[in-house]
């Protein structure tokens, strides 16, 4: 250090000083006499500017005192340089010379320091010459550092920065605790769920439709049970007994239904509805079958008659009439409830006999099936005679 490098200083700090007062006004123009928030700002410009910093006390030392007895470190003459618009200390100087002063490379290490090197170099034993292989010098950003820290007490800010962040994470932790704690409920809850929902499906989304079903002719409910036959694809027809009046109900899930509907007195019916549109609610009509509602009509006509002449004419016309509906080769069935007869076959004379035959039992008269064949003539008949007792159950 000569006493030309203490006036280098005195001039860089003279232009630091002007630098900053390009842009900022402090409390005084004089560097030395700036305070708190004076040397906090420019700090900060240092920082934004130079990409470095210096403490405050480094501030007193070389900046309140003018003129300085010592300088300051190289970094520091460096990062002021860069501050004040050059590109280090060297520069600096190199463009602020006095009259005869020579500048030299090495005029920033003393002549002590020198020595010492020279002596290091001498001293070093002779090592063997290999080619050294250039290493990748890997550039990394400059850091804003305090150049006038110790590492010591960069250490300690470290610390309390770990110190803030396991309190960060401790305070996290139960958090995590109490959600693997309560996992498996969560869980649980959610399986249930999906169980009720599977196990109830059919009954959750599946629809049910009401049919009540008419006399076409008559406008009023069909008076013999009926048999209904439901349809599915690949699976085996659902057979259903509706009584006369009743109405058929019937849940699905499905988008489409296909009814075969059979009764005795009526023609057969098949109903195809599309579920998606259809209503929930609908009468269907049934066309009677003539031929089987006259055989039925005569065979529980009361042929109660005034006198016997008329009673017998009654007769004789019932008669008639029903030997020309039921063909000479009918097949005729008469079921019974009880364990002596389960079912006996009649011809047409003997079951024409029966239904002539004046008793209050014709009013029990059930036909169970009728059939006829191309020409209209009943070609099979079954029946049931209910008794009183059996008819009030």
């Amino acid at each position: 250090m000569t006493d030309l490098d203490l006036l280098h200083f005195e001039q860089l700090k003279k232009d630091v000083q002007g630098q900053y007062l390009k842009e900022y006004t402090p409390s005084q123009d004089d560097i030395s006499k700036w305070k708190g928030i004076d040397i906090i700002y420019f700090q900060e410009d240092l920082r934004k500017k130079a990409k470095g910093n210096i403490s405050e006390k480094s501030f007193y030392t070389y900046f309140k005192t003018s003129p300085v007895t010592k300088l300051p470190r190289i970094d520091m003459l460096n990062l002021l340089s860069i501050y004040a618009g050059y590109d280090s200390w060297y520069e600096f100087k190199k463009q602020h010379l006095f009259a005869g002063e020579l500048l030299q490379e090495n005029d920033d290490l003393e002549e002590e320091e020198i020595t010492e090197l020279e002596k290091t170099v001498t001293d070093s034993p002779q090592l063997p010459k290999t080619e050294i292989q250039p290493k990748k010098v890997e550039i990394k950003p400059h850091e804003n550092v305090d150049l006038q820290k110790t590492n010591t007490e960069n250490q300690q800010i470290s610390n309390k920065t770990t110190q803030v962040n396991e309190t960060e994470v401790s305070a996290v932790s139960p958090k995590k605790n109490f959600f693997k704690k309560n996992a498996w409920a969560f869980v649980t809850s959610i399986l249930i769920t999906i169980t009720g929902l599977l196990g109830f499906k059919d009954v959750l989304f599946s629809k049910t439709y009401k049919y009540c079903f008419i006399d076409k002719d008559r406008g009023v409910s069909v008076i013999n049970t009926l048999e209904i036959m439901v349809v599915k694809e690949n699976e085996s027809p659902l057979m259903y007994k509706i009584k006369p009046g009743d109405c058929f109900f019937y849940s699905t899930k499905d988008k489409n239904l296909k009814m075969r509907i059979s009764a005795p007195f009526y023609e057969p019916l098949e109903v195809n509805r599309n579920l998606e549109n259809a209503p929930e609610e609908e009468k269907i009509e049934l066309k009677p079958d003539d031929y089987k509602m006259a055989v039925y009509y005569f065979s529980i006509k009361d042929i109660k008659g005034g006198n016997p002449e008329e009673q017998v004419a009654l007769i004789k016309q019932k008669r008639n009439q029903l030997e020309n509906l039921i063909s000479n080769n009918a097949i005729i069935y008469q079921v019974y409830d009880n364990d002596t007869y389960g079912i006996e076959r009649l011809d047409k004379q003997k079951y024409i006999t029966l239904v002539t035959t004046p008793t209050t039992s014709l009013k029990n008269l059930s036909v169970i099936e009728m059939k006829k064949d191309a020409n209209g003539k009943i070609i099979s008949i079954k029946f049931k005679i209910t008794s009183t007792d059996e008819k009030n159950k």
